[in-house]
């Protein structure tokens, strides 16, 4: 709106006083949570407010406050705006092109935005549905064919501690047989305030997807073979987990998957959501009788943990 002068009188040589225009500013919507129903309201008229009179004495400089500097973000504690978004060339053997690990990703330390509503509560909490919803199945890998039936697989929910430091709700597709026991292993990585990245089910159209190289899904089930073979790895059945891919990487002679995450062959590091031999997350799933590709000898598979140890 433009601000029209009241008036002006002149007075030899003195400069007359400027009226300025009164009102209140429009009031700016708050944050809105999800929902379908809005509000509305009839605007209320507001009556002008007297025009003050313009000081002309100029403020002191040194009561001028420039705007204090917003902090930046540590290094790997929020996700690059490219992340999964920059296609590396495919390979002879079928996978992305091995690169070394970009300068945002080598301490990486972010949790993505949930994609399921949260659990109610504060602390560790936990659903499971079995057999899983067919709305959950539309959406993974399974179909006919996969060495497991339909009514074999559980959806499970369940939190755990994000890298921010905050609660979060994920989801896991598992055999049936399993979800019990995999719920034990996290409540008890959620005790122990164990990082994770994102938990969420596979989707089919993710298996031929170009590669990034990036990814950080923690997950379950997924109807595929085993890597370079054509016999269906334990994730087809639903008995194996894969925790925090890219800080676990798989690596056999020169492969590494993901294909950005060389940066964390380095065992000797220390870096949050890293799993090492005989540390909380190896022996939460011992419990339950699970193996650690991290102690195979052939290759090393930091991130996967199945029921029969391959």
């Amino acid at each position: 709106m433009r601000c029209r002068p009241a008036g002006a009188v002149a007075v030899l040589m003195v400069a007359g006083l400027l009226a300025g225009c009164g009102g209140e500013p429009t009031a700016q919507p708050g944050p809105v949570e999800q929902s379908t129903a809005s509000a509305s309201a009839t605007p209320t008229t507001l009556a002008p407010s007297p025009s003050p009179t313009r000081s002309t004495e100029a403020t002191p400089p040194s009561q001028t406050l420039a705007p204090s500097p917003r902090p930046k973000p540590e290094p790997g504690t929020y996700p690059p705006p490219w992340l999964g978004e920059r296609i590396l060339p495919r390979t002879s053997d079928g996978f992305g092109e091995i690169r070394p690990t970009p300068p945002a990703l080598r301490t990486r330390r972010f949790t993505l935005p949930d994609r399921l509503p949260s659990l109610p509560g504060e602390g560790f909490a936990s659903r499971i549905a079995a057999p899983a919803p067919q709305r959950v199945l539309d959406r993974s890998t399974w179909a006919p064919g996969c060495p497991v039936r339909a009514e074999e697989l559980a959806w499970v929910q369940l939190t755990f501690w994000g890298f921010d430091g905050h609660r979060h709700t994920g989801e896991l597709l598992v055999n049936r047989s399993a979800a019990e026991d995999l719920v034990q292993v996290f409540s008890h990585l959620y005790a122990q305030h164990f990082p994770i990245e994102e938990m969420r089910i596979t989707r089919k159209d993710e298996q031929t997807a170009p590669p990034t190289g990036d990814g950080n899904d923690t997950g379950g089930f997924n109807c595929r073979p085993v890597r370079g073979a054509t016999e269906y790895s334990q994730h087809a059945y639903g008995l194996a987990v894969d925790v925090n891919p890219f800080q676990n990487p798989y690596t056999k002679g020169d492969l590494v998957l993901p294909e950005l995450a060389s940066a964390y062959l380095d065992r000797d590091r220390d870096a949050p959501g890293m799993i090492h031999a005989d540390d909380p997350v190896v022996r939460a799933f011992a419990r339950i009788g699970w193996g650690w590709g991290g102690s195979w000898s052939s290759l090393k598979d930091y991130q996967h943990f199945s029921a029969n140890g391959r």
